[in-house]
Order: structure tokens, then C-alpha cells, then sequence
């Protein structure tokens, strides 16, 4: 709401899910209630527009929004890493193996974005095309990391019952 203005539960759906690539398409029945507590709390307001209600972002709103953003996103991070978390969940033998296909999957999806998005902000001309091509190298150098040398035998994953 704060960057694309009002919106309403279904567009807000499709954008999570536009976003996500797909990822993560959550229904009525997660986005409405999580719509109504924002509103609840003062955080956001609901106006009817036609057969809709459209929801705005308050000035609360904006303030919580951006205390969030000073205090994640100032320090470099985005949320609380919970990678050996689930590497413990998974019953992965080696959370470091597990965090490693974790760091893969990310700088897939980074090389993808700025392949796919050419206004993405990471360099224009030969500077971008730089950190794609060090982004790909290093995702070979994970590749080479994950094969075990000949003659070494790489451990089986642990399995928890």
C-alpha cells in the first residue's frame, strides 16, 4: 500500500504472488483477516469503492513501516536467518550443506531478476553484465564445493523419524 497506493484484498493477493513468482499465493482467507487486524490496529483504513473495499495505509501506518525499515533493512538484513532451523526440521546431517544449497537458490534467483528485469538496479552496462558473470561464476564455484573429490565419500543425509 505505502509503494502502489490503495489497494484491495484480491490485488494485493496477486501482487504477493507476482512477487513470490508464484511462491506463495495466499487465499481470502489469509489476506482479508491479516487486512482487517492492519485496520484494527490503525495501521491501514478501509474505504468502500463500489462492491470492493479499498485499503490505504495510515499515517501510523507509514510510521510502523518505516521504524521497520530503519531497523531491518538499515543493518543489512531482512529477517531473522532460520536456516539451521530448518536444516535441523529436515534432518539434514550437515547444516552447512543445507545453508549452502539456501545461499545457491538465492543467487539463482538474483542472476534471474537482473536477467529477467532490466531496469533492476545493480549497474548498467558493463557493470551489470560484471555481476552477472561473478554471480554465475560463483554459483559454479558452490557447484564445485557440493561434488565431492574422487575418492571421498560425501556422508548420507541423517533421517529423523
Amino acid at each position: 500500500m505505502d509503494r502502489d497506493g490503495p489497494t484491495y484484498g484480491y490485488s494485493l493477493a496477486e501482487r504477493i504472488a507476482a512477487r513470490t513468482d508464484g511462491g506463495w499465493r495466499p487465499g481470502a482467507g489469509a489476506i482479508y483477516p491479516a487486512l482487517q487486524a492492519l485496520v484494527s490496529r490503525g495501521l491501514a483504513r478501509a474505504s468502500p469503492r463500489g462492491r470492493r473495499r479499498v485499503y490505504s495505509i495510515t499515517p501510523a501506518g507509514r510510521s510502523l513501516l518505516a521504524r521497520v525499515r530503519r531497523e531491518w533493512m538499515g543493518l543489512g538484513r531482512s529477517g531473522p536467518d532460520l536456516g539451521r532451523l530448518w536444516s535441523e526440521i529436515a534432518g539434514v546431517a550437515d547444516p552447512g550443506v543445507h545453508m549452502l544449497g539456501h545461499l545457491r537458490r538465492h543467487l539463482e534467483g538474483v542472476v534471474a531478476y537482473l536477467e529477467k528485469d532490466p531496469a533492476a538496479r545493480a549497474g548498467t552496462g558493463s557493470l551489470r553484465e560484471l555481476v552477472q558473470t561473478d554471480l554465475r561464476a560463483t554459483l559454479a564455484r558452490l557447484d564445485a564445493l557440493a561434488t565431492p573429490a574422487p575418492g571421498l565419500r560425501r556422508s548420507a543425509p541423517r533421517r529423523r523419524s
